[in-house]
């Protein structure tokens, strides 16, 4: 499998171009990548560029052979708001959903997130996980790459009015509606997933006043890094390109 790169400005779709630093150490130093090996850059923007490692000293180079824009979006929307989780755990949250195509994440402090970011620590860590996003695109051959906002209290996203998609929280103690039916929305899906101990009731109810529709996956209680991952799977089975 050809090793795909993240390119952090605007790629020409021919030509030569120096990599950065931190890309160069990637092939180089950690891959193993050696002179004339093939390799392609995208940068977020929707195509790719296959090209050819140039090593020269220290420095490294591409040269750019082929552009080209291959589909790998999903034709659904789908925007993960997930709650704060401890440890590794938003990484994996993260990165999995990125592979299974969300178009963003949105972390959101809950009441019960044991998880408290603010100021330049919530900075720092979004820009981690936008980090782990770049890195799950470059694994999984996305070539757009989806946002991962601001961590940010669930009222305020709520009064903000985000809430404006087909939005669905999941609630394991039973759905209002019937999940993912109907043609696909075409302003897209925004997913809400709660934090380990669960949203409060306080919680579940602001987000019904919101328009959110509460859900359930079925009579077992998922974790919170199983739930969004396991519902993105069936929402991508029926409105997505599963």
């Amino acid at each position: 499998m050809i090793s795909r790169f993240h390119f952090p400005q605007p790629l020409p779709h021919e030509g030569e171009i120096e990599l950065p630093e931190a890309v160069a150490h990637h092939a180089a130093r950690v891959l193993r990548l050696a002179d004339g090996d093939p390799l392609v850059l995208f940068d977020g923007l929707g195509g790719e560029v296959e090209a050819r490692l140039l090593l020269r000293g220290r420095a490294a180079f591409a040269e750019l052979c082929r552009y080209r824009e291959p589909r790998r979006e999903s034709p659904l929307r789908l925007v993960l708001v997930q709650a704060l989780a401890t440890g590794d755990k938003m990484d994996w949250i993260v990165q999995k959903a990125v592979e299974l195509g969300v178009a963003g994440v949105q972390p959101i402090q809950a009441e019960r997130s044991v998880l408290r970011l603010a100021g330049e620590r919530a900075e720092k860590r979004r820009a981690h996980w936008q980090q782990v996003a770049v890195s799950a695109c470059e694994q999984s051959g996305r070539n757009r790459v989806p946002e991962v906002g601001m961590p940010m209290p669930l009222a305020n996203w709520l009064a903000a009015g985000q809430a404006q998609a087909l939005c669905y929280v999941l609630a394991p103690d039973g759905g209002e509606a019937a999940f993912g039916t109907g043609p696909r929305p075409a302003a897209g899906v925004q997913l809400m997933i709660g934090p380990e101990g669960g949203w409060t009731a306080h919680e579940l109810a602001a987000c019904r006043a919101a328009g959110c529709i509460a859900v359930g996956l079925g009579p077992r209680v998922l974790r919170t890094e199983t739930a969004g991952l396991a519902a993105i799977a069936v929402l991508q089975a029926r409105w997505g390109d599963f």
